[in-house]
């Protein structure tokens, strides 16, 4: 009779353990999987802010394929205005050497102000503003800017979202954890907000 209390009990003790080895798997799995569904989100949304960097890229690309055109057209009406095509040849290899968006940011900006010069320049030569050239040139050039702008606009909306998720809890645990970084804004200098005026009437 003691036997068989004995056994029952240890199959109690026994079924008890493989009961409380069962929930602490489970409790085990579900933290793990909640561990890896915040880890898959950064990682998505830091994919995001690169897929959203290289639309800037790409437009920045076209803008500093435009500006030799443009300076050379300009050269051929304005030759003695060398500081300004100087001053714009070095923007354009600032930003073509640029190696993340804060040196990016800093290279556009100064590029904006010295095509700011450039048409400063133009202003002053009619036959350059009539020349059909320097007109395709303006067009593509402020197609390309309000191009950059929507770039911008987008890299700087998920950068925030991907910052912010650094920052919070509980995901912020995870990132720091992995090693996740901030991102850099694309942001423009106050000075450089406005755009660059590429029509002239």
């Amino acid at each position: 009779m003691n036997f068989e209390i004995l056994k029952r009990r240890e199959v109690v003790a026994v079924s008890s353990a493989l009961l409380g080895l069962i929930v602490l798997a489970v409790v085990i799995i579900g933290i793990a999987a909640y561990v890896i569904g915040i880890y898959n989100g950064l990682q998505v949304t830091k994919m995001r802010v690169a897929e959203s960097w290289s639309g800037i890229d790409v437009q920045l690309k076209r803008r500093t394929d435009l500006i030799p055109n443009l300076v050379e057209t300009v050269k051929g009406y304005a030759k003695h205005e060398r500081e300004v095509f100087q001053k714009v040849t070095e923007a354009r290899s600032a930003l073509m050497g640029a190696k993340d968006a804060k040196e990016a940011a800093a290279a556009d900006n100064m590029l904006t102000g010295a095509l700011k010069s450039l048409f400063a320049v133009a202003e002053n030569y009619p036959e350059l503003k009539a020349s059909d050239n320097f007109k395709e040139l303006q067009d593509e050039l402020s197609d390309t800017e309000t191009k950059i702008a929507a770039a911008r606009q987008f890299y700087n909306s998920n950068v925030l979202d991907y910052n912010t998720k650094i920052k919070v809890l509980p995901s912020s645990i995870v990132a720091g954890a992995f090693g996740f970084t901030q991102s850099e804004f694309f942001e423009a200098e106050e000075a450089e907000r406005e755009p660059v005026k590429v029509k002239f009437e």
